[in-house]
């Protein structure tokens, strides 16, 4: 057996993230592909001359061509346009929706066996125009975006108490946008859940920064959007895959009852390995938390259907 194969769509800043987190893992060979001549050529080259520092021996190829990702294992996709300041995830819908439509047409021919891990925004109905385009079982096509939210909540928790970000642990579900579910009774600091250590004032507040961590960054950076903490969350997941970890967490997954929801993709906690989504993982939640889950779920309904009513699916 090779080395397992991972190409990523999209060389900017998500992407060549990624790539670099990829090899510091060595997790396997790199594609890094973009419409963008020289580009990814440019970075993935870069990538290779650290690789003697890093201490990986991995082949990391740029090319500006599909070819190349053939008999991908698992194939990461960025591409698409970032937010500007003052844009909401949805208002990027119609022109990812074409981006993410051609860019799973060209994978799907080269690797019909492949693993999808979308990162595109809007994270989650994008998810779903890679589903309908690729025709792959549902276990192997998901969305970073649980596991992004859940760092940030992590993070300002962590920030809030003054502990170690490795004693946290975060579950947020929903869709990846406003409506999102940052759970509190479910995230804990070494096992005890944060309700009993934060007034419920500050835990709302750090929920609210959570809801717009992309946005702050955003605002800041003004011309584009995060990059380090999605890129280090798409190869958690990544990893999990490739080492068959069964590890738990959440992800942009199609659901087809679990937790009453229907014939949609949403966050939910799951369980990765080898197969890719191995199992939807069903916790309790009360009444408010439930409804809440829902209303994100009917949000990303609705742009489902806004794709389909401006013809792009």
């Amino acid at each position: 057996m090779g080395r397992p194969k991972i190409s990523v769509i999209g060389a900017g800043n998500v992407g060549a993230s990624a790539a670099l987190k990829l090899a510091e893992l060595a997790l396997g060979d790199v594609v890094l592909v973009d419409i963008v001549e020289g580009m990814p050529q440019g970075k993935a080259l870069d990538l290779m001359e650290m690789c003697p520092v890093s201490g990986c021996d991995l082949n990391i190829i740029g090319t500006n061509s599909y070819d190349e990702t053939e008999g991908s294992d698992i194939v990461i996709i960025t591409s698409g346009i970032p937010r500007k300041p003052g844009m909401s995830r949805d208002d990027l819908v119609s022109t990812n929706t074409k981006i993410v439509k051609q860019v799973t047409e060209e994978v799907v021919k080269r690797s019909p066996k492949s693993i999808l891990v979308l990162v595109t925004n809007p994270l989650d109905a994008m998810v779903y125009v890679a589903h309908g385009v690729s025709g792959f079982p549902k276990e192997r096509i998901m969305g970073m975006a649980g596991v992004l939210d859940s760092a940030r909540f992590r993070t300002f928790i962590a920030m809030e108490l003054g502990v170690s970000v490795e004693n946290i642990h975060a579950f947020v579900l929903g869709g990846h946008g406003d409506d999102m579910v940052p759970l509190a009774r479910y995230t804990t600091v070494s096992g005890v859940p944060i309700t009993e250590l934060i007034p419920k004032d500050r835990i709302d507040a750090l929920i609210q920064r959570t809801r717009d961590g992309g946005a702050e960054i955003v605002k800041l950076l003004k011309t584009g959007s995060a990059f380090y903490a999605p890129a280090a969350s798409t190869v958690e997941m990544v990893e999990a895959i490739l080492k068959d970890k069964k590890k738990i967490l959440p992800c942009c997954v199609f659901t087809d009852g679990a937790y009453g929801i229907k014939d949609t993709f949403v966050g939910l906690p799951v369980k990765l390995g080898k197969g890719g989504v191995e199992e939807v993982f069903q916790i309790k939640l009360t009444d408010d938390e439930l409804r809440q889950l829902h209303v994100s779920a009917d949000h990303v309904k609705e742009l489902c259907q806004r794709i389909h009513e401006l013809g792009l699916l």
